[in-house]
């Protein structure tokens, strides 16, 4: 199982994103894609799948046409890990 990350590790790891956030319950990081349309976005989640898959942790997320709404945490370990950040700048990289 992965490590739970301290207040202060994820401080230090959003510090390190643009546009993620800390969600309101602590536990999740948050971020919102928009895309120009549907097609977009829909690629956008296929390549962002890829990578997931590879990395074996898999987001909680939503579209609705051009928009991506993604969730990052860490079901088993009660939290946020290094998991999240790294799969949360692997989607940035996407861009």
């Amino acid at each position: 199982m992965t490590a739970k990350l301290t207040t202060d590790e994820i401080a230090q790891e959003l510090g390190q994103l643009q546009g993620w956030e800390l969600a309101q319950d602590g536990g999740a990081i948050e971020k919102g894609f928009v895309f120009q349309d549907f097609t977009e976005a829909f690629a956008f989640m296929t390549r962002a799948a890829l990578i997931a898959e590879k990395l074996d942790h898999h987001p909680d997320w939503s579209n609705v046409y051009n928009r991506v709404q993604v969730r990052l945490n860490t079901h088993d370990a009660g939290g946020l890990t290094a998991k999240d950040f790294a799969l949360a700048q692997a989607m940035d990289g996407i861009l």
